[in-house]
């Protein structure tokens, strides 16, 4: 398996449209488009800029819990700051490892202050998973005599 492989040949899998909101929304509005869009989190996204995340963690641990109504509370107050991001250049091994070490499940691909993309622990295992099943078939085509010389 190639777990060198850089985070942009996973983006080039990836619809290129990232979904994102604004922090003056409600959670409400946030868990909504979440549900629209089939997602389990979103960039919270400012003037252009990254200003956190929130996920369908932040609004069971942070709303839910708390006593809150979603539909009062604003997506700024619960949201995710102080994160861990990546670089398309980096390799998917290291995203890996961060989502390991950080507990995240999302990470937000920068280059330099621009967000390029948003990558799950899913679109991970949909990468893992592909890139076996096609070192599986090399393995089997060159066993049997398949694989050109």
């Amino acid at each position: 398996m190639e777990i060198t492989t850089p985070v942009s040949s996973l983006l080039s899998q990836k619809p290129a449209q990232i979904w994102s909101i604004g922090p003056s929304f409600t959670v409400f509005e946030a868990i909504s488009l979440m549900a629209e869009k089939n997602i389990g989190a979103l960039p919270v996204v400012e003037d252009g800029r990254l200003q956190g995340i929130l996920s369908e963690r932040d609004y069971t641990r942070k709303v839910i819990l708390h006593g809150r109504v979603s539909r009062e509370t604003r997506v700024g107050d619960i949201m995710a700051t102080g994160l861990v991001t990546v670089s398309p250049s980096d390799s998917v091994q290291k995203c890996m490892h961060l989502m390991t070490e950080h507990h995240v499940r999302h990470l937000p691909v920068m280059d330099g202050d621009r967000m390029v993309g948003f990558i799950s622990i899913g679109d991970v295992v949909n990468w893992t998973i592909a890139t076996q099943k096609n070192a599986i078939e090399d393995l089997t085509n060159f066993v049997t005599g398949a694989y050109p010389a």
